[in-house]
């Protein structure tokens, strides 16, 4: 009879405080999504699309997303964390090897059925452990309406030596134009991966090019004089001066080149939404970025992605399953391909991709028609952020004193530090 008693209090209790069999309790055993977001640019969008399928399935998902050139630390500091990001991101297979041991594997699942091609994924031992969800392009965004007030068309730079030539004339007359080459290189935190980083790519690009290989544990660094020739031309003939460009930000240089103050700005396809309420379509082309290598005639943008998505398998199997299904979501729903080609101008590598609006989306798809070859993106094999930050440091520091020393002190990072780190992976 105690027995009985006992028994039939344990089942009272449970029923009372809802405990028994979880310890997460009914919310977490329906599961929810943490996507910690990499790209500051897309937050909005990325929160507007999450509500949307909090509001069409009841799944709680939950954006935060990292501020720019932070998101190593921000993924370190938040992985380890009870409620850690069930959906996080890695920048290609140096990312990956560093954060292998928390993916899931992906390669049975609905999300990665819908890949276009296997080639989008990063394996280990035949996992899936991560992968591209979007593709992307870079070059220089050029305002056509000021280049034209300044006697040119987008017809007449065809090479870096026609850039030059433009660029300078420019600046010779900016007083009279009232306006400059180029918006500035900020080498703060929100900007300086436009140039550590993704003009970084083009000598990486031409000497794996001219080597025949995908990557390389040391560099000769054969076209860092190419390197430093289109950074002379960017911070020579800018907003700003170069001594100023350690404070400037991605705004300052996106304000600028909205404002009219400048006609080139580099940067990516990402940045379509952020221009088309002040341009129109007729007004902008995305240039190759020319640094006096390769075949020009027939280069085209830099194209490529270091956009890997992964699933932390140390979630809870609640939590796994929500992620996975609101991934499937994103790629196979009209909502959420309409949204990540419209909202965001992704382009997505998955069956059901919606053709983006994005103009430079269109006019990279036009270089390739035209037989232009696109620059691979080749920073997803730079060895560490750290390299990329000495790199970023060593740039500002010659930008303010334009000395042979100074830029010897650019190759020793880039080429050295490079060979020092592989050597100890």
């Amino acid at each position: 009879m105690k027995k009985l008693l006992v028994v039939l209090l344990t089942v009272l209790m449970c029923l009372t405080l809802g405990a028994c069999g979880s310890k997460e309790g009914s919310s977490d055993e329906a599961g929810s999504v943490y996507y910690l977001n990499f790209k500051p640019e897309a937050d909005e969008a990325w929160k507007n699309l999450a509500a949307a399928y909090t509001a069409e399935t009841g799944v709680k998902v939950e954006v935060v997303t990292a501020a720019s050139g932070t998101y190593e630390e921000t993924l370190m500091s938040e992985i380890g964390k009870s409620s850690a990001p069930t959906l996080f991101q890695v920048n290609g297979p140096i990312g990956l090897a560093n954060w292998k041991d928390y993916c899931y594997d992906l390669s049975g699942t609905d999300f990665y059925s819908n890949l276009t091609s296997e080639a989008f994924a990063l394996k280990e031992n035949g996992e899936a452990l991560a992968v591209a969800y979007l593709t992307e392009s870079y070059g220089l965004i050029c305002n056509k309406t000021l280049l034209a007030q300044a006697g040119y068309t987008v017809e007449d730079i065809k090479s870096f030596a026609d850039l030059k030539r433009v660029a300078e004339d420019i600046t010779a007359r900016s007083a009279e134009l009232g306006f400059a080459a180029f918006t500035s290189a900020g080498m703060d935190g929100s900007s300086d991966w436009r140039f550590k980083t993704h003009l970084a790519n083009l000598p990486l690009y031409f000497e794996y090019q001219a080597d025949g290989v995908g990557s390389k544990t040391e560099l000769t660094g054969a076209y860092l004089d190419n390197y430093r020739a289109i950074w002379d031309l960017y911070i020579n003939n800018s907003t700003c001066e170069p001594a100023a460009l350690s404070g400037k930000t991605g705004d300052d240089s996106r304000n600028e080149f909205l404002n009219g103050q400048a006609v080139f700005f580099q940067n990516g396809s990402w940045e379509y939404n952020n221009l088309n309420g002040t341009y129109g379509d007729d007004e902008l082309q995305m240039l190759p970025i020319y640094v006096g290598a390769g075949d020009e005639a027939n280069q085209g943008l830099c194209t490529g992605t270091e956009n890997y998505i992964c699933v932390n398998k140390e979630a809870s199997a609640a939590n796994v399953q929500a992620t996975l299904d609101f991934l499937n979501w994103l790629v196979t729903s009209e909502k959420g391909t309409t949204a990540l080609a419209n909202d965001m101008g992704f382009v997505i590598p998955f069956k059901n991709a919606v053709e983006s609006p994005n103009l430079f989306v269109k006019q990279d798809n036009a270089y390739t028609a035209e037989g232009k070859t696109p620059v691979s993106w080749n920073f997803t094999t730079m060895p560490s952020e750290s390299w990329k930050n000495e790199v970023g440091t060593a740039l500002t520091n010659y930008a303010a004193n334009q000395t042979d020393d100074n830029w010897a002190i650019v190759v020793d990072k880039f080429v050295n530090n490079w060979a020092a780190e592989y050597a100890m992976k």
